[in-house]
């Protein structure tokens, strides 16, 4: 894969898996700086992060209470760019409205870090459910540092 500068997690809303995943991965050691942040495909205004997504990173040590949802833009894309997604429909919708000649810069992070299934969105469900999901995307975002600080090692 190309050198990449900057990664975004890009989720529907910007408000859940999203920025949590933005802040499990700042909360990492990576070889090489990488500018991290998360966007959303639909925001029609800037929202915080929801309470319980904010609830389950404050039990973690960790907090995105400046958060507020950003939507993704064309300018956002480029070479050096790698956009995550957590399902395959919103990569599809990705692509389609963006960004079609970014193909391989746009990938479903579970995939990409070798696994067979990602974060179940926890929109509307229990504190428990927004637990699981930053579980899951804890473990797969391990496996993301380890590639990504390999990946810089060989170049």
């Amino acid at each position: 894969m190309k050198k990449i500068d900057r990664l975004i997690f890009v989720s529907q809303a910007d408000t859940a898996a999203g920025p949590m995943a933005e802040a499990i991965l700042q909360s990492k050691y990576l070889l090489d700086e990488l500018d991290v942040t998360s966007k959303g495909l639909v925001v029609l205004f800037p929202e915080p992060i929801n309470p319980k997504a904010e609830a389950v990173l404050a039990g973690k040590g960790l907090t995105m209470k400046e958060h507020m949802s950003d939507p993704l833009v064309r300018e956002d894309f480029d070479e050096r760019t790698l956009m995550l997604v957590f399902t395959d429909e919103v990569r599809e919708k990705v692509l389609e409205t963006f960004a079609p000649q970014h193909e391989e810069m746009v990938q479903v992070l579970h995939r990409f870090v070798g696994e067979a299934e990602g974060p179940q969105n926890p929109y509307g469900g229990s504190l428990a459910e927004y637990g699981q999901c930053y579980s899951v995307l804890e473990a797969l975002i391990k496996k993301l540092v380890v590639q990504l600080n390999e990946e810089e090692l060989l170049c």
